[in-house]
């Protein structure tokens, strides 16, 4: 085709684009253009520190007379290698951009106390801008500017007032029966595979979107705000699929910026059109797993509408109306219909979310949760269908090269990002090259533009299954992150496992509080070789795995003299069971759901003498075997996990055979410390010293106040003297 033939492949990003884009990002609360029947509430939200695990951010909001506790976690956008932007120039040229696109400020998380809540945010130029559902209503937060105290502004958003219907699918059950039929007979991408890698619990669908040149012109025909719209929607139903552990990774945007390439009227041809318009055009631009048109065409009764059982093929399509005033309402109509080309059908009487409709009701209202149905179909799929089971490799992870992105990327020397950073920067130039007489930049090895001195310190160890690293000398770099081998001792009968040392009693403190501590056996015993939802040894393709009698410690931990309760996240619930007297505690997960599993016995566990957890298996830690051994470090160190040794002070690397001072050949070279040095780190003997001092104080001022006291009383007065 023409366009085709005079496509621009721009190999690196559009400045223009990117800032365009930044720009609309942080002027997102006028995208969609809303209206307000109400006026905003004003709040100023409060960090809270120590009430969540690492990774999470907790805010207090005050709005609505309530104090609202947010729990968020960072949900990067998922984007392809190869993410492109496709438009067309004035003289019907095919356009290809590859913006910069700021992925670690998007965030995702619930409202503390609403079990049915969600909160999808982004915070990328300042401030909360997004989506909170609390209580079945939805609010919108955005930064009020200007504002010297961090004040948002907090709109009720009504159904009735941003005028979104009730989503109408118009794809019926016959229509998904026939197409399932077709599929069984056919050597399709989703033909059945065994179930090798399944309980990987992470999938990943690589989706196409197309933007109609309707929805452009409604955007003032500026493109960024067009891209900003589609980020803050795939972030919205990458929301709804997590749930189900489901990554969504937008792998190409066509926007229509001079005409639409096909015809759309009602929404069956259109469909049809679309999807013929995607095998013969988008296919040849971009490999995707499905591809869907955003159309900003009200098609009256209906919504959306997608090929039935067709991900993963050529023909995988779908057709959504982009509501313009509700980006959530058009991420719940994708996520529908990319179900739906998974091949699922709708809910059926029984099929259950908490709510008076789910996600999958043929004609549905503001749900955005899978019913049980739909959570059994989705582990099913992915178990019984090689279609997006893989994580894509590492080089297909797009990482965009461009001097100003804060990071040192292949050919720079330094990043110090904007103008203004850079000249306040003391090392870097704006061209990403190093100032005259500086040797770095960055790094935990450089030290005002210089390298830090062989031996100095750049990474210490955070517990004693990991190992410290120190600066060479003749780089910035610290060198990589080792730590102790697995299945090393790390206390009184546990390992080390992945850099961590795990223990019952530990695990049950971190669920249950502080007092909590490991169960009787006999609560593994009853309760792990039931192989249901409150003890099992993992998953099987129908349903949980009994333990066997050698594995039961490896199950679900069960816990004891509990006296708090924990808030654990959707899906994960408490249990409690009586077994001879004793009271088991412990938690569950629904089947195929993918969260922090925080119930599951630890790799590294002990199970019995010199026998430790791995994937639910008791295994002997001999099969933990190395050639690094205590001996072939002649007991003078311990193995670390490249299998070298890691030397005690006073003796040298390789292994530990001549005078030295400590280390390993990966760690760096260990500092030269005296013997003064090494005891003023020593943490007993700072403790006892400090102790010590205190002890010379008292005895100082003791000393002094009987010296004063002494002084002030004066000789005793002389008896029998003479007269003169």
């Amino acid at each position: 085709m023409a366009e085709l033939e005079t496509l621009l492949n721009m190999k690196t990003a559009s400045l223009q684009l990117w800032f365009a884009l930044s720009l609309v990002l942080y002027g997102w609360p006028q995208i969609g253009q809303a209206q307000y029947q109400s006026p905003p509430e004003v709040t100023i939200p409060l960090k809270v520190s120590g009430m969540k695990s690492s990774g999470w951010l907790s805010y207090i909001l005050y709005f609505g007379g309530q104090r609202h506790i947010i729990h968020l976690k960072t949900k990067k956008l998922v984007l392809s290698r190869h993410f492109s932007v496709f438009t067309y120039t004035e003289q019907g040229a095919l356009l290809e951009e590859q913006p910069f696109v700021q992925e670690d400020c998007f965030y995702q998380g619930y409202v503390e106390g609403d079990p049915d809540s969600m909160v999808v945010l982004n915070t990328c130029f300042g401030g909360f801008q997004g989506i909170l559902q609390i209580n079945g209503m939805s609010y919108e937060i955005k930064p009020k500017i200007p504002s010297a105290t961090f004040e948002h502004l907090v709109y009720k958003r009504e159904r009735d007032e941003l005028h979104s219907p009730a989503m109408r699918c118009a794809l019926t059950d016959e229509e998904i029966t026939q197409r399932l039929q077709l599929q069984e007979s056919d050597d399709s991408m989703m033909r059945k595979s065994d179930s090798e890698g399944w309980w990987t619990h992470k999938y990943f669908i690589k989706v196409a979107l197309c933007v109609d040149n309707g929805y452009f012109l409604y955007r003032e025909s500026n493109t960024s705000e067009v891209i900003g719209d589609v980020f803050i929607i795939m972030n919205e139903a990458n929301s709804i699929f997590s749930a189900a552990g489901v990554d969504l990774s937008l792998v190409g945007l066509y926007i229509w910026t001079m005409r639409n390439r096909i015809t759309i009227r009602n929404i069956h041809t259109t469909l049809t059109e679309f999807c013929h318009f995607q095998i013969y055009e988008l296919n040849l631009l971009v490999e995707s797993d499905t591809a869907h048109l955003l159309t900003i065409t009200d098609f009256a009764l209906y919504k959306g509408k997608a090929e039935a059982a067709s991900l993963c093929s050529l023909t995988s399509c779908g057709v959504e109306q982009i509501f313009k005033n509700d980006f959530l309402a058009t991420a719940q109509t994708l996520v529908h219909m990319i179900c739906h080309t998974m091949g699922m059908e709708h809910d059926t009487v029984g099929c259950s979310c908490g709510e008076a409709d789910c996600l999958m009701s043929a004609s549905r209202g503001n749900s955005t949760h899978f019913s049980d149905c739909s959570y059994d179909f989705i582990t099913n799929f992915f178990l019984f269908n090689r279609c997006g089971r893989f994580p894509p490799p590492p080089s297909k992870i797009y990482h965009l090269t461009f001097c100003g992105n804060q990071v040192v990327d292949q050919g720079e020397e330094c990043d110090c990002g904007s103008i203004k950073l850079c000249d306040e920067d003391p090392c870097c130039l704006a061209n990403c090259s190093l100032k005259i007489g500086a040797k770095c930049a960055t790094a935990l090895c450089c030290q005002d533009c210089r390298f830090r001195p062989a031996g100095t310190l750049c990474r210490e160890p955070i517990n004693d299954c990991d190992l410290p690293e120190w600066c060479n000398g003749n780089t910035p770099n610290c060198p990589p992150d080792v730590h102790v081998l697995d299945g090393s001792m790390c206390s009184e009968a546990t390992y080390c496992y992945n850099k961590q040392c795990n223990n019952r009693d530990q695990q049950c403190k971190q669920i249950f509080g502080r007092d909590a501590k490991n169960a009787n056996e006999l609560c593994y015993q009853n309760i792990n070789s039931r192989g249901d939802r409150i003890g099992n040894c993992g998953f099987e393709p129908d349903g949980y795995r009994k333990c066997n009698s050698t594995d039961i410690l490896c199950g679900r931990v069960q816990c004891d003299n509990v006296h708090e309760l924990p808030k654990l996240e959707d899906h994960s619930s408490l249990h409690w069971t009586e077994v001879d007297n004793m009271t088991c505690w412990g938690t569950h997960i629904h089947f195929g759901v993918v969260i922090d599993d925080v119930g599951e016995i630890k790799d590294g566990t002990e199970c019995g003498l010199e026998h430790m957890c791995l994937n639910r298996k008791c295994i002997p830690r001999s099969l933990q075997a190395s050639d690094c051994t205590e001996e072939y470090c002649n007991k003078r160190g311990i193995c670390n996990n490249k299998h070298h040794c890691h030397c005690n002070y006073g003796w040298a690397p390789p292994q530990c055979e001549e005078a030295g001072y400590g280390g390993s050949i990966d760690s760096g070279p260990a500092p030269k410390e005296t013997f003064l040095s090494r005891l003023l780190k020593n943490k007993l003997f700072l403790l006892a010293l400090f102790i010590l001092l205190i002890l010379l104080i008292i005895c100082l001022v003791i000393l002094i106040r009987k010296y004063r006291a002494g002084k002030k009383g004066g000789p005793p007065p002389k008896k029998g003297g003479k007269k003169k």
